[in-house]
């Protein structure tokens, strides 16, 4: 009898176990299959039998193996479409290119695999359509100034548009407006002009004020004058008033004493001299003193 060798003595093992070990392997695959590990930034889309079943999310998941299958790997991250340059007319007829840049990111990959191809050039043309709309709706000074306003209606806009897509716009940005040499030129030339009238308009201000200034310092000085000759006209009227009460209450002798100390003061202030000049007096100077004196000590 042949002894049997080790090709026959695997067979006869593995006629014995295949079927443990085909069950075995079987139960492998199907975990392996079932038990899906979706990403953070992902989401994936599920067919059975060719038709769409479900969208699993970020974690574990589970699905029905050999019916079940894992159709598109979807990224929910942000993403930029490249920077695109859109022409338009304004109302008031100038051509201009306007430079925009649009954010998006699918939140339901459902609708994006399903109801559209190219998602970035859809999203494009719709951009640029929507641009040379709101833009022909606007002037050049408009689209100048009101940028932040133009923005916020092609994003809104915009995120009407694609709302059956599943897409989310998170940002649409205008980058630059641009204009063609000739509306430049123009722009330019109406700008030096504008420029050259304000600084006009501001001489001529300054001229102006530098007038009302000259005449309010006249005016003030001529204010002062009057006040200062009114208040000296009060002293003297009441001076006047002083001298004609002392008149009043002391006769004709007050008032002689008071021309008689006037005259005193007055050789006073001559005599005060630095010798080198020659003083004349007059003849009654004498009697001037004299009559002061009597009044003095007749006081």
């Amino acid at each position: 009898m042949q002894d049997p060798t080790l090709f026959d003595m695997l067979m006869s093992i593995s006629n014995g176990n295949l079927v443990p070990l085909f069950l075995g392997a079987l139960v492998l695959i199907s975990v392996y299959l079932a038990v899906r590990i979706v990403p953070q930034s992902e989401k994936h889309v599920v067919e059975r039998f060719g038709r769409l079943h479900a969208v699993l999310g970020p974690g574990i998941n589970f699905i029905v193996p050999f019916l079940d299958r894992i159709a598109h790997r979807i990224s929910i991250l942000e993403r930029q479409l490249p920077t695109a340059m859109q022409d338009a007319i304004t109302t008031d007829n100038v051509l201009v290119k306007v430079e925009t840049s649009v954010f998006y990111r699918i939140t339901e990959p459902e609708k994006t695999v399903y109801r559209i191809r190219d998602v970035d050039g859809a999203i494009a043309t719709t951009v640029a359509g929507i641009v040379r709309s709101e833009i022909g709706k606007m002037e050049l000074d408009e689209v100048q100034s009101n940028r932040n306003h133009l923005i916020q209606k092609i994003r809104e806009s915009v995120a009407v548009m694609v709302d059956d897509w599943g897409i989310e716009v998170t940002r649409a940005e205008i980058l630059d407006v641009n204009l063609d040499e000739a509306t430049r030129a123009a722009m330019l030339q109406q700008l030096n002009a504008e420029r050259a009238r304000r600084a006009q308009v501001t001489e001529a201000e300054g001229k102006k004020r530098a007038v009302e200034l000259a005449a309010d310092a006249k005016l003030y000085e001529a204010e002062q004058i009057a006040k200062a000759r009114r208040v000296q006209a009060e002293a003297e009227a009441y001076a006047t008033a002083v001298v004609a009460s002392a008149i009043h209450e002391n006769g004709i002798e007050a008032a002689q004493y008071q021309v008689a100390l006037k005259q005193v003061e007055a050789l006073t202030i001559v005599g005060q001299g630095n010798g080198s000049n020659t003083i004349i007096l007059p003849a009654n100077a004498a009697e001037a003193f004299s009559d002061a004196f009597k009044m003095l000590r007749g006081k």
